[in-house]
């Protein structure tokens, strides 16, 4: 993607790879690290955790063409901060704030085969976070929020949903996909008078990057200071809990121990992560940097105290188990534990019969279904209003 000179005075050309066809002889040439980038990160996926779809058309087309994903997508972020224009005089902000939001998530996007926290991956996050600032700063629509925990600093956004909202909810992610890449569910949220608080809980984000807040078995203790600060902030409104991939099992392990998680929703968990074993390759050592851990049973030991199926004091929490079909990490067994564990009878699942992890493929109708249902549940309407 660049602009280019044109013969023909006064017409600027801007120049594009366009869709290239991902044949197995194609994607068999490229470099180990590049074949798992295209299938990891499905062109559905990405443009879920916020990529424009021109730019992922063209991200896609680099790496086919012999790039590397991190250097493509870099680049890419570079091209839209060279067309964001300067704000000058109220001229020029929506536009601007549009090319910072997609320059965050390409520059996200760059660090995701990064397996270890070095220097270089905490300074393009980092990066990827101000940018996401630079475009909150002009639209006005969300701002950063701190909680001190006992773990340490822990930080997302929150989208305010207006005077008249009805309750708050926490979003959270798994080992990859953070606070900023759920950002479209925490925009349906607030469309529905649901003050949306997107955590970068510990071992995520830009509490890992910036903040060195890690997992440990002392997690719940860290979640429920979340829960104080929103609870803080309109005493007495509900609450609901809403996680996705593995968030989902802390999300609904949060719920039966806290009584002021009104409702949850998981959206990719399992019954505990502690089920996932070493002999995953790569997602397990994501899951060991989760924690800043290099021992695997250690690290197994730390993701197990994460436990969906516990009871607590809040064990009739309604739930909301968001499922994909053709999901390559959740199967439907490990779905069907989780509804025959979960402390909680009030439970329904809902299915998309073609949906991938976490629903990315459909990442419209999922934001829709998640913000009514929890809106539903956090302020039910009176009898005889429907």
């Amino acid at each position: 993607m660049g602009t280019g000179p044109d013969p023909a005075a006064g017409v600027e050309t801007r120049r594009f790879l366009g869709r290239r066809a991902e044949t197995d002889d194609v994607v068999g040439g490229l470099s180990v690290e590049s074949q798992a980038a295209l299938r990891q990160f499905s062109f559905e996926r990405t443009l879920a955790y916020g990529v424009e779809y021109a730019d992922a058309v063209e991200l896609r087309a680099r790496v086919l063409d012999g790039q590397g994903w991190k250097d493509a997508a870099s680049e890419l972020a570079r091209v839209c901060l060279d067309r964001a224009p300067a704000v000058a005089d109220g001229l020029g902000g929506p536009t601007r704030a549009a090319y910072l939001r997609r320059a965050s998530a390409l520059t996200r996007m760059s660090q995701v085969m990064m397996l270890s926290d070095t220097d270089e991956r905490r300074e393009i996050y980092g990066r990827a976070v101000d940018l996401y600032a630079g475009a909150a700063e002009i639209a006005g629509d969300r701002e950063r929020f701190t909680v001190a925990t006992d773990e340490g600093l822990l930080t997302g956004w929150h989208l305010p949903a207006g005077p008249d909202a009805v309750g708050s909810a926490i979003v959270i992610g798994g080992v990859e996909g953070w606070a900023m890449d759920f950002d479209t569910m925490g925009e349906a949220l607030a469309a529905r008078g649901i003050e949306a608080f997107l955590l970068d809980a510990p071992g995520q984000g830009e509490s890992r990057m910036r903040n060195g807040v890690y997992l440990t078995p002392q997690w719940l203790r860290a979640y429920r200071q979340v829960v104080d600060e929103v609870d803080s902030r309109a005493p007495g409104r509900p609450i609901g809990m809403i996680g996705n991939s593995i968030g989902g099992s802390f999300a609904m392990a949060l719920a039966a121990a806290d009584t002021r998680i009104t409702a949850c929703c998981d959206n990719g968990g399992i019954a505990t992560p502690g089920l996932v074993p070493p002999s995953i390759g790569t997602f397990f050592t994501k899951m060991m940097a989760f924690c800043d851990c290099d021992d695997e049973q250690e690290t197994t030991a730390i993701w197990s105290s994460v436990d969906s199926t516990a009871d607590g004091p809040n064990s009739g929490y309604p739930l909301l188990v968001v499922h994909g079909g053709r999901d390559p990490l959740v199967s439907d067994p490990l779905v069907q534990m989780v509804l025959d564990l979960v402390p909680t009878d009030d439970h329904e699942m809902v299915v998309f019969t073609d949906g991938d992890h976490c629903i990315y493929n459909h990442r419209e109708d999922r934001d829709l279904l998640v913000a009514d249902w929890m809106r539903a549940r956090l302020a039910p309407p009176a009898p005889g209003q429907g």
